[in-house]
């Protein structure tokens, strides 16, 4: 049975396992390190997607409420736009958006601090019924794991390894 979903604009909506897209990854990096590498869009923007695919931010109002704009370059030549509002941010352990643009879904990002030079990202993708989770699935896992190596290369760049 799925748990009831909360309506307002600025919740986080409850889920069923079966409703989940998770990503967990400990990276070499502080707490705050890792944060930063998501909350600051001159970071973000290097490592955000998939192997291959790059970003153009037009808009990053980092505050709940707040409006992420953005367009994913593939490598195919195609182009993503993406439309997005942060729903939640507690640094340094939170930031949570959710996708006006298809395929809508929200995220919930947290980070854990594992040692002072480690720390547990935990990536959901929420989806409001098994059926949209299930049609992303196939290609979604694997990418995330790219984008997790991509935020990895982000992070000795920015001195944390």
């Amino acid at each position: 049975m799925q748990k009831q979903k909360i309506s307002k604009w600025n919740q986080i909506i409850s889920t069923t396992p079966d409703c989940e897209i998770v990503t967990t990854r400990v990276v070499n990096a502080p707490i705050g390190v890792a944060y930063e590498a998501w909350a600051n869009p001159n970071h973000l923007k290097n490592w955000w997607g998939p192997k291959g695919f790059s970003n153009t931010f037009n808009r990053f109002d980092f505050k709940v409420g707040g409006k992420w704009s953005f367009i994913m370059h593939g490598p195919d030549k195609g182009n993503y736009a993406n439309e997005c509002e942060f729903t939640k941010i507690e640094k340094p352990f939170v930031i949570a958006w959710k996708r006006h643009s298809k395929p809508l879904f929200q995220v919930n990002a947290t980070f854990e601090e594992v040692t002072s030079n480690k720390t547990n990202i935990t990536f959901k993708m929420l989806f409001n019924t098994a059926e949209e989770c299930n049609k992303l699935k196939p290609y979604v896992v694997d990418k995330n794991e790219e984008n997790f190596d991509k935020l990895e290369i982000e992070l000795a760049k920015m001195g944390a390894l």
